[in-house]
């Protein structure tokens, strides 16, 4: 990241937030265009994504950190490695990315550039299902960071896939991306009513999963010192 200029950075995130978007609502109208069977639409919204995200984080990642997720961007501001003022571009351009994914998979569909969704996601079950799956997603970026930096994108595009089957919100586990899709009304949409539960949710469980991941990390460190 030291080698590219704030500019270069706040392009790739946004660039590589709207791909996903795209790739996230693009694949959910295309299962949804070929079959009615829901398990099978999931299937073909999930595996997209896992893939994307694979992609997307190496090709990426070194130029910006391929955060494409506001929640991330917090965790590394709080850890003091991106500036406040920084982190507020980032985030810009992620939600901006988010919003132009969406437009560009509804232009190949050939739908309305822009939609309110009507599907309601709303509810404990899904909230919690929201924390769970952001806890995990920076868990497993921390954990990667820790002991496998370069196995990275494959951790996140493998996690992501698991958390569309295991979490009952089908793991958007991002604000940005989470905005992007209450402007689609096909099958990867949220109500913008129910943006607040799913947003709140989200930053809690990365905020708490830095806090575990610091603590439990810090285990290793503290051995070596009484070692010494």
């Amino acid at each position: 990241m030291r080698d590219f200029d704030l500019p270069r950075r706040l392009a790739a995130e946004g660039a590589g937030t709207l791909l996903l978007v795209a790739t996230v609502v693009g694949s959910g109208i295309m299962a949804e265009t070929l079959t009615k069977d829901v398990a099978l639409t999931l299937l073909g919204n999930t595996l997209p994504t896992g893939a994307i995200l694979v992609v997307l984080i190496t090709i990426l990642g070194p130029i910006s950190g391929a955060h494409f997720n506001p929640a991330v961007t917090l965790v590394f501001t709080l850890k003091g490695e991106l500036r406040p003022p920084h982190a507020a571009q980032y985030v810009a351009a992620q939600v901006l990315g988010g919003i132009l994914g969406a437009m560009v998979a509804h232009a190949m569909f050939g739908l309305p550039l822009l939609e309110f969704s009507a599907k309601a996601r709303t509810g404990f079950p899904q909230w919690f299902a929201e924390f769970v799956a952001a806890f995990g997603l920076i868990a497993t970026i921390l954990g990667g960071l820790r002991f496998r930096e370069a196995a990275i994108p494959w951790l996140v595009g493998l996690y992501i896939t698991a958390a569309y089957w295991f979490t009952a919100s089908t793991s958007f586990a991002n604000p940005a991306v989470a905005i992007a899709r209450s402007l689609t009304d096909t099958f990867s949409g949220i109500r913008a009513q129910d943006l607040p539960g799913f947003i709140v949710a989200e930053v809690l469980g990365a905020v708490v999963a830095a806090a575990f991941m610091t603590w439990l990390l810090r285990g290793a460190e503290m051995t070596r010192e009484a070692v010494r």
